[in-house]
């Protein structure tokens, strides 16, 4: 990839000098914290992830936004890590096979816990969002992007209304971006949970 920090591919590396660097930032950000990587994966040992928690605490003037594929390691490890209210916990959920995982995030005490729907890969008729405060939708992009149906989508958001739960339309996907991307319906569905935005 031609960054140093990418030297070793698709191997594990663990990056403590990123934490620091996001540490110097003065004015409040909202940073996401693993956007190439899963901080749950098991290979990552439980001394490094309660270190990047307590790096999160200490600039409660950023938000925090972890994402992972690892529904059963964050619930595993849950109860052992310092939740500050400044970190946003999520889970990926692609299909049904991987519906579970909002199971695992409603066990984490996280003050924002959102589910990100990308790529929607098939509809979600069981999809339950009790305890969920913020749901992102998406379609897959790339050259070999697989086709997501927006009456896949739209039962998702109607829900999203209904309960209230801030909904954020990505992207329809596909191989490039073309004009009405991220439109949903005649709108762009950009929705934050703001209340937990300082």
């Amino acid at each position: 990839m031609g960054l140093e920090k990418y030297r070793n591919g698709f191997d594990l590396t663990l990056h403590p000098d990123m934490l620091d660097k996001k540490l110097s930032y003065r004015d409040p950000k909202m940073i996401f914290v693993n956007s190439m990587s899963d901080m749950f994966h098991k290979d990552i040992p439980f001394g490094f992830i309660d270190k990047v928690f307590a790096y999160m605490r200490r600039a409660p003037q950023h938000i925090f936004q972890v994402l992972t594929k690892r529904g059963d390691r964050l619930e595993e490890l849950s109860p052992h890590l310092f939740w500050h209210d400044n970190i946003w916990m999520g889970v990926t959920v692609e299909g049904e096979q991987t519906i579970k995982r909002i199971d695992n995030l409603r066990t984490t005490p996280a003050i924002v816990r959102f589910v990100s729907i990308e790529p929607l890969l098939g509809p979600l008729p069981d999809l339950n969002l009790d305890g969920i405060h913020w749901v992102i939708v998406g379609g897959e992009s790339g050259p070999r992007a697989r086709q997501m149906d927006l009456d896949w989508v739209r039962p998702i958001r109607d829900k999203c209304i209904e309960m209230n739960i801030p909904f954020f339309f990505k992207q329809k996907g596909g191989f490039r971006k073309e004009e009405g991307y991220n439109v949903l319906d005649g709108q762009i569905w950009h929705q934050f949970p703001l209340n937990h935005i300082k």
